[in-house]
């Protein structure tokens, strides 16, 4: 491989065992799958890392690109510690989606896409996560669902998050 190495070998080890699931003449189809592991590794999906997933897998670059800018779940630009996406279709918003985020915005002092000048939260609007009968329903990570989210479950997730009583100011440095 010509390009500078951007991931760990750990990394690599789980791309690899992702691109095992494909044919060999198909690695492209864990195009997903790397993307998330290089965001879980980096936090966010920079130029120079999705090139080197690009050739990584053997896709040209804007395919790459394609992806990761097309599906929510990737970040292409750095985001808060804790981000937060909270689900405002229909069935949640109907159930409260539409107060939740509100409600966050204006704890958190901060507008969707948008993050806390702190750099612990990040909070994004987003589609169906596929549990309407949960709703309203939050994302914490792209990887933890979180449902029922009242103003009050809000504050106290914002704290445990935070480790503040004031959400808005968290103390606790939870890496």
């Amino acid at each position: 491989m010509n390009a500078p190495m951007v991931l760990s070998p750990d990394a690599l080890v789980k791309i690899d065992a992702a691109v095992a699931k494909y044919p060999p003449d198909q690695k492209q189809s864990a195009v997903m799958a790397a993307l998330t592991i290089a965001q879980d590794e980096k936090g966010w999906l920079s130029t120079e890392t999705m090139d080197f997933v690009a050739h990584y897998l053997g896709m040209p670059p804007i395919a790459v690109y394609e992806v990761a800018s097309f599906y929510t779940m990737y970040d292409l630009k750095p985001i808060g510690r804790h981000k937060l996406t909270i689900c405002t279709n229909l069935p949640c918003a109907l159930q409260g989606a539409t107060a939740a985020a509100k409600h966050l915005k204006e704890t958190l002092g901060i507008n969707f896409n948008e993050t806390t000048a702190d750099g612990r939260f990040t909070l994004k609007e987003g589609e169906c996560l596929g549990a309407c009968g949960d709703a309203p329903v939050l994302l914490h990570n792209n990887k933890r669902m979180i449902c029922a989210m009242t103003p009050d479950r809000l504050d106290a997730l914002l704290r445990d998050l935070g480790g503040s009583d004031d959400p808005a100011s968290p103390k606790k440095d939870l890496t």
